[in-house]
């Protein structure tokens, strides 16, 4: 039974939650044993903000390392929220922090007088200016057009400095960190978070360059989608659960972070030659196409927990894709055909037209080998057209999903609002939460 609970998903992902909250809590409790002499309630809740801010900002650089044991109970773009949201509440505490303190004791307005004031003070303005910057930046990326790159580049350094120069505020205060091994604690807190950005830029970008890939084949798909063939130049590749994804860094070094995510469409089982479904809507995605047989290419992974691989032991499965969203599906279903899998899969697949399905001559074959019927849905549909049209909708949904729902695992991946109404649909036909797992497209 313990060995059940420890291999369930869910039970492990809970785990990593109460290890969250313990290591953002810890870190102040351990402040309480020989704490200074009484200052009065706000002044210690306003501390206590200060320092529950400073853990969990040093714990979104562990959110963001892709450290694989927890991105596989959650998923990267889970992560991704997560630190995102969890960084938003850091910022209004780290707020908090000094206005509590500016209203119990209006004398301290003196500190935001930045030429004359303490280093001390000093060091926290400039903190609080990186990590209000970093959120700004981060939420209105998109509005404010600033690229991808250069905002990665920049969020670090900001990261950086919020995290650094908070701490550094800290030490500078001494009231609770008077203590020599008070600080040794948190000194390791903050050295760790560092090593992870090192990790993160510098070594692992050392082990990928000693993995290259070479470019073998560029083939054009229907739904202007392009399968980029890669394969291992001098090792031996990895195998990967079918449905996830690698960030790959194309024809540039992989210190340069200049990476995408894109999800395989080959089968796991075939390391020496790894495909991506990749569509033309982006600056980059654009350029698929021309790059040459023969270019460097380097990845990172394999990520992700949309996989069939983790529901063993399930009836069979619906898989329900819009426009590129079949790529990860389709690698699901040939690691599937070709492991000779003699479950049932409904595939729903959902596109503009007859001439956009991507894959479609291969997933025909792939009826022969598996016990899969499969349901497309045009939007604009010729006028001979006799299957189903529209939308993924509800109606559409209980037509063909199977009637006991808890049987199945439901697998959803498409364009946002595909898949927002897809997932209500679901749950208004009382599929099982737990029964369906989504893969979203924006990672950044």
């Amino acid at each position: 039974m313990r060995r059940l609970l420890m291999h369930s998903p869910v039970t492990v992902a809970a785990l990593w939650i109460v290890a969250y909250l313990a290591i953002t809590v810890f870190p102040l409790m351990v402040l309480l044993l020989y704490p200074p002499p009484n200052r009065g309630f706000w002044i210690d809740f306003s501390v206590a903000l200060g320092f529950i801010a400073l853990a969990v900002m040093a714990l979104q650089f562990v959110l963001t390392a892709r450290v694989n044991r927890i991105e596989s109970s959650y998923g990267i773009d889970i992560l991704l929220q997560f630190h995102r949201y969890t960084s938003i509440v850091a910022f209004f505490m780290v707020l908090a922090h000094p206005i509590i303190l500016f209203v119990v004791e209006p004398a301290t307005l003196q500190l935001l007088n930045f030429p004359q004031a303490p280093l001390r003070a000093q060091m926290a303005t400039i903190a609080t200016i990186a990590f209000l910057a970093m959120v700004v930046t981060t939420i209105w990326r998109k509005p404010l057009k600033i690229p991808y790159e250069p905002w990665r580049a920049s969020h670090t350094v900001l990261a950086v400095l919020a995290v650094g120069l908070g701490f550094g505020h800290a030490i500078l205060v001494g009231n609770y960190l008077g203590l020599f091994w008070k600080v040794v604690l948190w000194s390791g807190i903050i050295l760790v978070s560092l090593w992870l950005i090192i990790y993160v830029r510098l070594v692992k970008p050392w082990l990928l360059k000693k993995k290259p890939y070479v470019v073998e084949e560029i083939l054009p798909q229907r739904g202007d989608v392009w399968t980029l063939a890669l394969r291992p130049i001098g090792h031996s590749g990895f195998t990967f659960q079918p449905g996830q994804f690698s960030w790959l860094t194309l024809n540039i070094t992989p210190f340069s972070m200049r990476e995408h995510p894109f999800s395989m469409s080959s089968s796991g089982d075939c390391p020496d030659r790894i495909e991506f479904g990749i569509k033309a809507i982006g600056d980059f995605t654009k350029r698929i196409k021309d790059y040459k047989p023969g270019t460097m290419a380097y990845l990172d992974g394999p990520y992700g927990v949309f996989t069939t691989e983790r529901y063993w032991d399930s009836a069979g499965f619906v898989l329900i894709a819009g426009g590129v969203g079949i790529t990860p599906i389709y690698s699901i279903l040939l690691t599937a055909a070709e492991r000779k899998d003699d479950r049932p899969f409904l595939l729903i697949y959902a596109a503009p037209s007859w001439s956009d399905i991507t894959y479609r001559e291969e997933i025909e074959t792939l009826k022969e080998k598996l016990d899969l019927i499969v349901v497309y849905v045009l939007r604009k549909a010729h006028d001979d057209w006799e299957g189903d049209t529209g939308y993924v909708d509800r109606e559409l949904l209980e037509k063909y999903i199977p009637l006991h729902r808890g049987s199945r695992h439901y697998f959803v991946c498409a364009a946002p609002v595909m898949m927002d109404a897809v997932e209500r649909a679901l749950f208004e036909l009382e599929v099982p939460v737990t029964n369906v797992h989504m893969e979203h497209f924006d990672l950044a």
